[in-house]
């Protein structure tokens, strides 16, 4: 469990929590602004994709690898498993997997672990799946050039408004599934309107990673930020 995680029930407990948080999340900083250094001087653009489970994200990756020009590299992160890792293997792209066990996010020291152990291409896109969680992931900065929050139609219009953190954190708001529209309670221009009360700067794509529908607009978005 994180320290960001932990419960407060009294007064010695709550400070000692923020106390150990602060601390955490200082030495997480000077890391990533290490690994940022380190990127930049590969020339690798690192983009941190953020969900819940089930958002499609590695659906999204797997269709992205195989459309987008160019070399790509991706970090995976779970709690378990090498799941999505071997699902990621097979398009041929460059992967390592980062099981974090009870931990519900990746951190700044676990991406340069994983990019030595890559050791992507010189100017490369390197993608980091981060563990499924819309709470956690958004607190540490891995050193990562853009942050991506991916929701799907089935979730519900108000995430942005649930977890208004993670949302704020973003500098594009991904909403996957839009081919089950027909079939969900979602309103997609209430949902933007949602986004831009947390966050006016960051940007929404709404595409079907299965279908493909709209994908140009995420690719866009990937080439000029």
């Amino acid at each position: 469990m994180c320290a960001t995680c932990g419960c407060g029930h009294d007064h010695a407990h709550a400070h000692q929590e923020i106390t150990l948080e602060q601390k955490v999340l200082a030495r997480n900083d000077e890391l990533a602004a290490a690994n940022r250094e380190l990127l930049a001087a590969r020339g690798i653009d690192a983009i941190n994709l953020m969900s819940s489970p089930g958002s499609g994200k590695t659906t999204l990756l797997e269709r992205t690898i195989r459309e987008l020009p160019g070399p790509v590299a991706v970090v995976e992160g779970d709690q378990e498993t090498r799941l999505d890792a071997e699902r990621i293997r097979r398009t041929g792209c460059p992967v390592v997997q980062v099981n974090t066990g009870a931990g519900c996010h990746l951190d700044a020291a676990m991406l340069r672990d994983a990019v030595e152990r890559l050791a992507p291409a010189r100017d490369c896109l390197l993608f980091v799946e981060n563990v499924g969680n819309l709470v956690c992931p958004a607190l540490f900065d891995l050193g990562e050039r853009g942050r991506v929050v991916v929701i799907s139609v089935t979730e519900g219009t108000d995430k942005p408004l649930k977890y208004p953190y993670m949302f704020a954190a973003a500098d594009l708001v991904v909403v996957n599934k839009i081919d089950l529209m027909p079939y969900v309670d979602f309103d997609l221009a209430a949902c933007r309107e949602h986004v831009a009360s947390v966050n006016p700067k960051a940007e929404l794509v709404s595409l079907s990673a299965t279908r493909g529908d709209n994908m140009g607009a995420w690719y866009e978005w990937l080439r000029a930020s």
